[in-house]
């Protein structure tokens, strides 16, 4: 396994690579990697013949009251995890490398990226675009994985694919859960023992929600008020939102659930901000 923290020697490798006809799979990650993490790994295995782990904590998708300083770096743990699940590549460049002084350009996306977490957390996606966007450019990927769990971006992302022409396949990976169903997340660390089975509080309100569609609910508000009610029976939980939109446009619902619609959740336990999504289908 080589680990390249260039922009320059990342291209060259890449070409490389294409150059013996070997298809790349990239994994772009902010580093402190957990089984999610690895779960798209492995994804990105089956689907190609060299695998990149990007690990970069970007600094332009925080805002300016979130947790980028505290963000948990662990490169080295990091690089030992990649080494087991056999990638070729690990791409972990300085700010300052995808960032050069006086950097201007940014892809911003005007849709799918005007709710949800888009709406709570302005310039975000933003930022996020800008840098899959150089990772592309800089890894030049066949293929591409992004995990369901952050279910807007992988919209976005699939949008700017779209819109911008990358000849990029991007490839979903499932959710990974604990076994009390909460997804795998970095910001579980910042969980206190007592937070901790309050947590789950956001898997349980998307599995009522899943129950009631089940049963032939079919109206968002009363869908989004019965997940709530399950969310305010833990006391360390504030909901930032709980929504369900269109699963294409992302867009609020105007009346009944008549084709798959996404419930998307964000919630503050204590310190952590975490989110979790599922897709109802009619």
């Amino acid at each position: 396994m080589k680990i390249i923290s260039t922009a320059r020697e990342m291209q060259q490798a890449a070409l490389a690579l294409r150059a013996q006809g070997k298809r790349i799979g990239l994994v772009p990650t902010m580093g402190n990697l957990h089984e999610g993490h690895l779960s798209l790994v492995r994804i990105a295995r089956k689907h190609s013949d060299a695998v990149v782990v990007s690990i970069f904590v970007n600094p332009t998708q925080f805002g300016p009251n979130e947790d980028f300083a505290a963000y948990p770096r662990t490169f080295e743990a990091d690089r030992a995890r990649c080494e087991q699940e056999g990638v070729d590549l690990v791409f972990h460049p300085a700010v300052s490398e995808m960032y050069p002084d006086g950097a201007g350009v940014r892809v911003t996306e005007t849709s799918l990226s005007r709710t949800l977490c888009g709406a709570a957390r302005p310039g975000h996606f933003d930022g996020v675009c800008t840098i899959v966007a150089k990772l592309f450019n800089v890894a030049l990927p066949h293929l591409a994985v992004f995990g369901e769990k952050d279910a807007q971006q992988l919209r976005v992302i699939r949008r700017m694919v779209r819109d911008l022409r990358f000849p990029v396949e991007i490839v979903p990976g499932p959710t990974v859960r604990e076994p009390d169903g909460l997804a795998l997340s970095s910001r579980n660390q910042y969980l206190t023992p007592d937070q901790r089975p309050q947590a789950v509080c956001l898997r349980r309100a998307l599995d009522e929600a899943e129950r009631r569609f089940a049963a032939g609910e079919r109206d968002p508000a009363t869908l989004i008020a019965a997940m709530r009610a399950i969310i305010a029976q833990a006391p360390a939980a504030k909901v930032d939102y709980v929504d369900i939109v269109d699963d294409d446009t992302l867009q609020p619902l105007s009346g009944p659930i008549v084709r798959p619609a996404l419930a998307a959740l964000a919630v503050w336990v204590g310190q952590p901000r975490l989110i979790d999504n599922t897709v109802l289908r009619p």
